[in-house]
This record gives structure tokens, sequence and C-alpha cells, in this order.
């Protein structure tokens, strides 16, 4: 990816995205200090709808929320300029460090669930194993976790990327491709899983359960970081959130409810899936295994000739936040 494809998809991102400010008055009346920060899909991984359940607001500052279809699109916001703070998985800042520019750096890790990302069949499918996906039309989003856990399983079952026939789409596009029938096999992540599940009868084929670390990061702009102001708006956000994870683990009857209402499904699908978590979200610190855990999916990525070169991912990180993460 070349310098000038990021700036050109971060300006259509950035563009796209729908802003919408908690607890402050409009874009261009600020009186406090603003965070933009991304939000990735709804239900469990919506921190708007989190912070809300938990009775959560900042003091000092403002949030102003974007939402984005999967995290490659944040990672180009960021390097845009147009977020100070994002949540996307190990695989985005791959690309990233693979073009010319990384105007972010991942400061926390937010581990999860890791069956909630799925390959996912339409009623009625015959297949029983990744084996039977051979020769099969297979959505997935590019750059993403589903490209990853699709190649690892694929690979597990002795076949390679050509051995099927993958269709490259966005979360929405795929959702309405498999839902039209037009797809025989869907690599998907988060709240379209119950979704498709309550309303079009469809089945899980295989989770990433095995495959993914449940490391999803927490990555912010650096002109935020060299800011003594915002990097102390963050450090306050890293709380608020990890409060707000802490509230969910505790209070896991009630966010099922609300995430239902969410996403538009009976309670009984959230709960469901509650009960098959590999994990609860929680927020935690930079470490040398989350570290090496990216480079693992980065080193996969360039064998697979994904990537134009290989990369060491060391550089994309920052521990500053360590010491107040894992104390509330």
């Amino acid at each position: 990816m070349v310098a000038e494809g990021w700036s050109r998809r971060a300006v259509l991102a950035a563009g796209a995205a729908t802003g919408l400010l908690l607890g402050g008055c409009g874009a261009g009346r600020h009186a406090r200090p603003r965070l933009r920060v991304s939000l990735t899909g709804k239900g469990e991984v919506d921190s708007r709808l989190l912070f809300k359940a938990a009775g959560i607001a900042p003091k000092g500052f403002d949030i102003h929320y974007s939402e984005f279809q999967s995290g490659h699109l944040v990672v180009e916001a960021l390097n845009g300029g147009s977020l100070d703070y994002g949540g996307m998985s190990e695989i985005p800042p791959i690309f990233a460090a693979a073009s010319t520019i990384q105007s972010f750096r991942q400061v926390a890790v937010v581990h999860g669930d890791v069956n909630n990302q799925v390959v996912l069949l339409p009623k009625g499918s015959k297949a029983r194993s990744i084996a039977d996906l051979k020769g099969k039309r297979v959505g997935y989003v590019r750059a993403t976790t589903s490209q990853y856990f699709l190649i690892r399983m694929l690979e597990e079952a002795g076949l390679g990327w050509d051995d099927i026939r993958p269709v490259a789409m966005g979360v929405s596009d795929g959702a309405a491709a498999f839902s039209q029938g037009a797809l025989d096999a869907w690599a998907i992540y988060g709240f379209p899983i119950q979704r498709a599940i309550a309303i079009e009868g469809a089945r899980i084929l295989r989770t990433a359960q095995g495959i993914l670390s449940g490391n999803y990061l927490i990555s912010v702009h650096v002109d935020a970081l060299a800011d003594p102001e915002m990097s102390r708006i963050i450090r306050e956000y890293l709380a608020l959130a990890q409060q707000a994870y802490g509230w969910a683990a505790a209070n896991q009857d009630e966010w099922a409810g609300i995430i239902a209402r969410n996403i538009g499904v009976p309670r009984q699908y959230v709960t469901d899936q509650f009960r098959r978590r590999s994990a609860i979200y929680e927020l935690r610190p930079v470490t040398d295994a989350a570290i090496a855990s990216q480079q693992e999916v980065a080193d996969l990525f360039f064998a697979q000739k994904l990537l134009p070169r290989a990369v060491d991912v060391r550089p994309l990180w920052d521990a500053r936040f360590n010491d107040s993460i894992g104390k509330g």
C-alpha cells in the first residue's frame, strides 16, 4: 500500500464516518477538550452503548464517536488525522506497518472473546467441515481477523487460498450477499452472527477458538501522544473503559438485554453467545507476549504474500500507559 492510497482512503473513511457527540455541544463550539474515538460494530463491542449502560461519562472532556465497518478503516482514519483513539484487531496495523505511514501507536490491549468470530453457513448448507468449502464462495473482510482465521482454518484442513473462491467485501455488503444466497460461507465477526442465526437460520461451522489470540488493540494518534493534555485525557478514557468492562462482567444479564435490543435479536441469542464466549472483555497493558502475538500474525501474512515486505511490529507499540492499566 502506497502512502497516496492510505491518504485517499483515510479521507473517504473520515467523510463516511458518522460522528456523534456525547455530552457536549456542536463540533464547532467546544468549550472543553474533545477526544475523537472510533466505533466498530454494534452490541458488545460498542463502547458508546457500554458507557451509557454502565452510567459512565467523562468529567473533563467530551467524546466524539465516529462509526467504521472494520479496523482497517480505523487505521486509515488514524493515518489521515481524523481520529485520536481507535480500536481494531492485531491485523490492520500490520498493513500500515508495511506502508510508509504509521501515524499511530498501540498503547493497550482489550482481551476478549474469539468465539464471536466464525465461519457462518446459510440455512440448508450441507457443509460439515472447513474441507467442505473447497471450490465454494466464501466471503470475508480484507485485512481483518476474518481473513486471518480463514487462512489458518484452510491450512489446517489441507487447503490453500486458491482452493476456495474468496470474496472480499465489507460487513454490510457481506451481510446482504449472505442473506441473498450469493455466498456458500461467510468468515465474519460480531453482531452479524447473532442476526444471521436469529433471522435467517444460519449455522456456525467453526469458531476462531484456538486460532485468534483474543487481543484487540487500542491505538492512539502520535499527535495526541505528543500533547500532554491529550495524553492525560487518553489516560482518563482508558480508566473509564476499564471501569466499563468491569460493569459488564458484573452485570451480564442486564448487559445481554441491552445488546439484544441494540442489534435487534431476541435476548436468548445474546445469552447463548455469552455462554459460548472464550473470555470476557478486559483491558490489559502492553506486554512482550502481546507484541509477539501480533508479530506471529504479521509473519503469516507475509508468508502468504499478502504484504509487500516483512514487517517488525515492535515500533508500533508504546507502553507509556501501562502504569495506569490494571489498577482500576
